[in-house]
């Protein structure tokens, strides 16, 4: 059972935070904000590396393709999810479609979560599922 005192999160002592900004200048995440702002976000957004893989990362020999074309896409599938959703924004799920290395379309699922950033101020992140 949790004493209030342990309840209470504000009197933890924390060992590390690992901070938005240092995922970011380690590449763990891959800061799209520029980009971003055209397809009418507000906020700053970042994907992961393993989203950036799945879905904007051109595959060899789809000379046709261009990673601006491809986030573009990722980012303005997002926009219409959430401008088209009902519920909470806060945390979505959805599905972009993607030519893969053998010139076929797949659908790759992913889900953004829109939370605090580093000084509190709201930023978005793109995922993939099995991501916190």
């Amino acid at each position: 059972m949790m004493t209030d005192d342990k309840a209470n999160n504000e009197s933890w002592d924390l060992i590390h935070v690992y901070t938005r900004a240092e995922a970011i200048a380690d590449g763990v995440l891959i800061d799209v904000t520029d980009i971003a702002r055209e397809t009418g976000f507000r906020f700053p957004v970042a994907m992961t590396t393993a989203a950036w893989f799945a879905c904007v990362d051109v595959p060899l020999g789809l000379a046709s393709q261009d990673e601006t074309g491809r986030l573009w896409d990722v980012l303005n599938v997002l926009m219409f999810t959430i401008r088209s959703s009902k519920d909470d924004c806060s945390r979505l799920s959805f599905r972009v479609s993607v030519l893969n290395e053998h010139g076929k379309f797949e659908q790759v699922e992913l889900k953004s979560i829109c939370g605090p950033g580093d000084n509190l101020e709201p930023v978005v992140t793109i995922l993939l599922p099995n991501e916190d």
